[in-house]
């Protein structure tokens, strides 16, 4: 076998282990955005674990592709990006529910934050993080910070969680001084 051919197979190789990859992320994987949850009648517990497997039809990307689309052959031509293999907010909920059901409550809560920062961008979402380091923003920065997530990404959660960060970095004395 040709070294050319060898590393055409190899690249196939690490494709399809990618694309698995992904796959099995979009199924592992809440949202507290109310809206959703309360619309939502597709109730998951822990006999729909894997969704992947179990309930693959509930599984969709943040572009609203479904599971069995994202394949090998989709992604070579192309019907298949980047974009497509990101995880929606409906599926973090549903991971969300499964992990109550077994009584991961906190995991649950972690879920539902991440799944309201997915309509953050991600250079967005890094700047926050570097923000929430102590001593690199003010008590009104953060507070800022906190109404953007509110009022422009409907992210009330994670928006608690940063004014609880300013209330605490203040008793702390862990805010930037001007």
């Amino acid at each position: 076998m040709c070294l050319n051919k060898v590393v055409r197979n190899l690249d196939q190789e690490l494709l399809e282990r990618m694309v698995k990859e992904v796959i099995a992320s979009l199924a592992g994987n809440n949202n507290t955005n109310n809206e959703f949850s309360s619309k939502n009648t597709n109730k998951v517990n822990r006999q729909d674990y894997p969704l992947s497997v179990k309930r693959k039809d509930l599984v969709k990307s943040a572009t609203g592709k479904k599971l069995e689309d994202i394949t090998i052959e989709n992604v070579m031509n192309g019907k298949i990006g980047a974009e497509d293999c990101r995880i929606a907010p409906e599926t973090l909920e549903l991971q969300a529910q499964i992990a109550e059901s077994v009584g991961r409550n906190a995991f649950a809560r972690n879920l539902r934050r991440a799944a309201e920062l997915i309509a953050v961008p991600d250079t967005r979402v890094l700047e926050i993080y570097n923000a929430l380091r102590p001593y690199r923003s003010t008590k009104v920065e953060l507070l800022a910070i906190a109404d953007e997530l509110e009022d422009k990404y409907n992210a009330k959660v994670n928006a608690q969680l940063v004014r609880e960060a300013a209330e605490l970095y203040e008793k702390r004395d862990r805010l930037r001084k001007d």
